[in-house]
């Protein structure tokens, strides 16, 4: 199986499966000297592990990091480091009852035909529990930006029909974590965890998109053709389980507009070079501008339902799946960690790649 590596220089390399002993990440590429907070790391494991609040399922893992190496004396050495997560609350029996049958929307199908052999405890590979080892190392991208002064955050901007009509630049951003949708606004945030209630309650399953937003990104960060930087941001956003959109600036909204309306006119100030606006979401030519880059992320509902479904088995025979185990009701609250460290990955690979540009 390819495709388990991101990134050129700052790179991460993912191993497990959701029901095996362990997940985790080789992170290579990283400089040596990066002071590594383990409590900061694991504040971020913890917004993205499994057991939260009632809107999330209910696995319980407490998804602690071991530091395996690269990392001396609370330092990084410059070396790979290689990051582990154990497995501790597996229940491989819950999934003994789709040992040969495809479930709709899921990657039975293709990882068999694929394959011809798969691990159908919880998804194998395919499982969302893959993502822990991405947020870990993405919390040490997150390190390594914070010295550049770069922020990255993701919020909830909508689950279902239920969408918070504000910008980025409305919210108070530090209260994300003030509930457990991560929505910035609190009236909002009470009815989407209302109505995913509802929906988990009806064994049914429900989508959503998470806005993101980097500030204080330098110009020059993205190369010109096949690495744009907003191509980038996309490919590791659809990387993502259940993404299903991604669009950066003004996005589709941006194709009803004339050009003379959405060219974003530049001016100098004491700052330096600026826009008057921002409909290209701080990338231009693929390369950062130096303003906000800010997207969107879409999200399908779980494929798992607590409902009978018609499918096929491995003999092609007509035969009914029925949903058991633990599984989220919707998946965004817990992918907005998973998104930040995407674009913190993306953003710490393409600063490093920056510094070779020019002497």
């Amino acid at each position: 199986m390819g495709g388990n590596r991101f990134g050129k220089i700052f790179s991460i390399t993912t191993f497990g499966e959701s029901h095996g002993k362990a997940i985790g990440v080789t992170l290579d590429g990283c400089p040596a000297g990066l002071d590594i907070d383990l409590e900061f790391i694991q504040s971020e494991m913890a917004r993205r592990k499994p057991g939260q609040s009632k809107i999330v399922t209910q696995r319980k893992e407490e998804d602690r990091v071991e530091i395996l190496s690269g990392v001396f004396e609370g330092k990084t050495t410059g070396t790979p480091i290689h990051l582990l997560i154990w497995n501790k609350d597996q229940r491989s029996k819950d999934y003994s009852h789709i040992k040969d049958k495809f479930r709709p929307s899921h990657a039975d199908f293709t990882y068999q035909s694929k394959w011809g052999h798969r691990d159908y405890r919880g998804g194998g590979r395919s499982s969302a529990r893959e993502t822990a080892a991405r947020v870990a190392a993405g919390a040490i991208a997150k390190l390594l930006l914070r010295k550049e002064g770069i922020d990255v955050r993701a919020y909830v901007s909508s689950v279902g029909n239920l969408k918070l009509d504000k910008s980025y630049k409305e919210l108070d951003l530090k209260t994300i974590e003030n509930n457990p949708v991560r929505c910035p606004d609190q009236e909002m945030a009470a009815r989407m965890e209302t109505y995913i209630k509802q929906i988990r309650k009806e064994g049914d399953t429900i989508g959503g998109v998470i806005n993101g937003v980097a500030l204080n990104v330098p110009v020059g960060l993205g190369e010109p053709a096949f690495d744009k930087l907003h191509a980038e941001l996309g490919k590791a956003m659809l990387s993502i389980n259940a993404c299903k959109g991604f669009e950066i600036g003004s996005g589709f909204e941006g194709t009803k507009m004339r050009g003379s309306e959405h060219n974003d006119i530049f001016k100098s100030t004491e700052k330096g070079v600026v826009t008057e606006t921002n409909f290209s979401g701080g990338v231009q030519g693929g390369i950062s501008n130096g303003e906000d880059i800010y997207f969107k992320v879409a999200f399908k509902p779980v494929a798992t339902i607590i409902q009978d479904q018609t499918s096929v088995d491995k003999e092609g025979n007509e035969t009914t799946v029925t949903g058991k185990g633990r599984h989220d009701p919707c998946v965004v609250p817990r992918a907005v960690p998973i998104v930040e460290a995407m674009a913190a990955l993306v953003l710490a690979d393409h600063l490093l790649r920056h510094r070779t540009s020019r002497i």
